[in-house]
């Protein structure tokens, strides 16, 4: 059933949008090689289209990023699930997020883990996301308007840490505040060319791999702000 919404403009109903959540898990997830059942269980439950503008509602599951308002985006479903499962999230770890956006991504890792710290530069977006993430249930999501590249350390360290902007370089209070034998995905690169990395640190030493080719909007803060 479709909802029509005024000026001749149609949004899915919330069965249609169940029902679209599917199909993506399916076509745009699986088909692509994403295999962890709990990642593909909580990108099928957490609804996309709660987290978007409502001039995009109708295009909540499409295979591709979505502007949220202030040059932000939410991301892709097949990036936000790859990043998800490089993490590889157990239900006991603490996770940070740089970059909290609508609040897409924290709801998702909400649903595999204890605790989510996530920390978004911009305002409104990160008071709009707060509303919706408690609106919804996540209670085990914690946020703050702050600069992300001076991670929470207060909360730290983490098990693991996602970051959903681009830096030009590895901030290093994110590595600091990286747990031993935790795990980091973090694009980076310049507004044209990035490289998603993942960063797992053993025994104090610190692994990197180049995973996946990415476009995110770039990290708003640095190390000249103290």
């Amino acid at each position: 059933m479709i909802a029509a919404i005024g000026c001749g403009q149609k949004v899915p109903s919330a069965s249609d949008f169940a029902a679209q959540r599917q199909q993506m898990v399916q076509q745009q997830l699986v088909t692509r090689g994403i295999t962890d059942q709990r990642v593909l269980a909580a990108m099928g439950k957490v609804p996309r289209e709660e987290f978007v503008t409502p001039e995009s509602r109708a295009a909540s599951y499409e295979d591709g990023p979505l502007s949220i308002g202030y040059a932000q985006t939410i991301s892709q479903p097949y990036v936000v699930a790859f990043m998800t499962e490089q993490l590889r999230p157990k239900p006991g770890d603490r996770v940070l997020e740089i970059g909290t956006g609508s609040g897409y991504q924290a709801a998702v890792l909400a649903e595999l883990v204890s605790e989510v710290y996530s920390i978004e530069i911009v305002e409104p977006l990160a008071k709009s996301a707060e509303t919706t993430l408690q609106r919804l249930g996540y209670r085990n999501v914690h946020l703050k308007t702050g600069d992300g590249y001076k991670g929470w350390p207060e909360t730290a360290p983490f098990d693991a840490i996602i970051v959903t902007c681009a830096p030009d370089k590895v901030p290093q209070p994110l590595l600091d505040q990286l747990k031993d034998n935790g795990r980091m995905v973090i694009p980076v690169g310049d507004r044209f060319a990035q490289q998603l990395y993942l960063f797992e640190k053993k025994n104090g030493q610190l692994k990197q791999s180049a995973t996946l080719p990415v476009r995110f909007v770039p990290m708003t803060s640095g190390p000249e702000k103290k």
